[in-house]
């Protein structure tokens, strides 16, 4: 590209323009009443985007041309109400910054790394938001405004599956089982596709559909832009059920959908029956890709504590490991145990886990004693250390959960209540995993039945599979979901099984649609965080319209 090849001609007076706008803005945050640094920086700053149009660099151009429109927009003397543009400010500098270096080194310009920086300096003005396509061009004609087609479905199976999406939705929205989420809305727009009538409004359904596809295949991001843009999309299912022939969508809602399709870089059944329909050109990244590359700009992300997490875990595996051999009798290095006891509880206590840390440091003295002895005289103390380490692998693994809204600093927390309330979860994951399984195997035999003509000998061991996941979501006091396992349980043995002929292709997809929720909510269980009232809903809906309630 120009930009990246002119970039060394310029550099050297670009990083100098940086770093006087830099000082200078740093001056007037310190004396805001001396409106001449701020005006140094606002020049230096016009300075930047001049140069960067001269070589063409146009992400790079279009980022100075709003911090300029920020920067002027502050007035000397500024009071604390404006902070917030001012550390929006000294951060987009900043970045530029690492951009360009990050093109000395790369040799490829990717205006994509500029965008949340350049939509986070719009927002702070209060302007329009730049799509995540901005910087992508689709030549192929793409569909928008109104006679989007009709929906030849019953209102109750338009409404139900409006129910799927919008728990998938919800789900997304909460970043609560955020894959399972993705696969339910990609379920309700794969059905609703299916039948609508042809049209503009089916083609949007069909695109939205691959999106979901593709951000479930590459595991994408799920940023707040993302978020909104499925909200569009939840509104015209909402037109579409309602009848609403007015219903119209703007033809951006499919460049965005579209967009991620590309960005995804899958290869599902949907995405390449998308590219191929509207000619999309390939990018050089891929969301995954794109987000290192923000990450290594703007600093270390989320991700540090769940690497902390793993080489916590790496170290009290190797803990438990000596435990194993003091156990067995056999030689172990009592320093090294000693050195390591002693270590970690400084670990935990800098990342916030304080009783975690005191845990292990009540059995350094032990475990010291052991060395100078060359053996374990106490084999309580080996007890008490080894339900010291459960308890901080049990403390650890809060590493990994979300920590908005916990300080985890100030947690201290009864032992024994821990490790018991981890040990019960722990269980519950178990029961919980094999009904997902048993599911699994249901989907795939049913499946199997589907396609081979429907031979009765896929089923042979259903009743039994449906038998187990009933009594298995019983056991841990799911009762509402065993009750929707038995219905699915009673419908295919009184309306399939030992029944000549394909049974009603409706009637398998309405089962398709039960079995999917009472996946999407033990997803939700394993989590441990989603209540799931709307799945169960939406699957109770499903088994009644079959003729089973419960």
């Amino acid at each position: 590209m120009a930009g990246a090849s002119s970039l060394n001609l310029v550099r050297e007076e670009l990083e100098s323009t940086i770093q006087q706008a830099e000082n200078s803005l740093e001056q007037f945050i310190e004396e805001r009443d001396q409106g001449a640094h701020l005006q140094a920086c606002v020049d230096c700053i016009k300075q930047v985007r001049g140069t960067l149009s001269l070589i063409e660099m146009s992400a790079g151009e279009l980022l100075a041309e709003e911090m300029f429109e920020l920067a002027t927009d502050i007035p000397e003397g500024a009071g604390n109400d404006r902070d917030d543009a001012l550390g929006v400010l000294s951060n987009s500098l900043f970045v530029l910054s690492r951009y360009l270096e990050y093109l000395q080194q790369s040799r490829e310009e990717i205006p994509e790394l500029l965008l949340p920086t350049v939509n986070e300096l719009r927002r702070t003005r209060r302007a329009p938001l730049l799509p995540e396509s901005f910087f992508y061009s689709i030549r192929a004609p793409l569909p928008e405004g109104g006679e989007i087609g009709d929906l030849v479905a019953s209102e109750e199976t338009g409404r139900r599956l409006r129910l799927m999406y919008q728990v998938g939705l919800l789900g997304l929205f909460k970043e609560e089982n955020t894959q399972s989420s993705l696969k339910l809305m990609e379920r309700a727009l794969q059905r609703l596709y299916s039948l609508m009538e042809p049209g503009k409004g089916a083609r949007l359904l069909q695109v939205a559909s691959a999106a979901l596809e593709v951000m479930v295949d590459a595991e994408m991001g799920t940023y707040t832009e993302r978020k909104l843009l499925f909200g569009k999309v939840d509104r015209l299912i909402r037109m579409l059920v309602m009848g609403d022939t007015a219903a119209s969508f703007d033809k951006t809602l499919v460049k965005e959908l579209l967009y991620l399709v590309v960005l995804g870089d899958t290869q599902g059944e949907l995405a390449r029956e998308v590219k191929k329909e509207f000619n999309l050109l390939p990018l050089p990244f891929n969301d995954h890709t794109l987000a290192e590359e923000r990450s290594i700009m703007a600093g270390p992300g989320n991700e540090v504590f769940r690497s902390l997490s793993a080489a916590l875990k790496e170290e009290l595996s190797s803990l438990k490991d000596m435990l194993d051999l003091v156990e067995r009798g056999s030689n172990v290095d009592f320093e090294e145990m000693s050195a390591l006891v002693g270590r970690l509880p400084k670990t935990l206590g800098m990342v916030g886990l304080v009783s975690a840390s005191k845990a292990l440091q009540a059995n350094q003295e032990a475990v010291a004693s052991w060395g100078a002895a060359g053996k374990v005289e106490d084999r309580q103390q080996l007890m008490a250390l080894a339900d010291a380490i459960l308890y901080v692998e049990s403390m650890v693994a809060s590493l990994e959960q979300p920590r908005a809204g916990k300080d985890l600093k100030a947690v201290e927390t009864d032992q024994a209540t821990i490790m018991a309330n981890n040990q019960l979860f722990e269980a519950r994951i178990v029961v919980i995993d094999e009904t997902q399984a048993g599911l699994a195997m249901l989907k795939r035999a049913i499946t199997a039945f589907t396609e081979s003509d429907w031979d009765q000998m896929h089923l042979a061991n259903v009743d039994v599979t449906l038998d187990g996941l009933r009594g298995g979501l019983f056991f841990i006091d799911e009762e509402r979901a065993s009750n929707a396992v038995a219905a699915c349980q009673r419908y295919l043995k009184e309306k399939v099984l030992g029944k000549p002929g394909a049974p009603s292709q409706g009637d398998l997809e309405t089962l398709a649609d039960a079995l999917t929720g009472l996946d999407f909510y033990l997803q939700g269980l394993n989590g441990g965080k989603y209540e799931g009232d709307d799945v169960l809903k939406l699957a109770e809906s499903a088994v009644k319209e079959l003729g089973f309630p419960v």
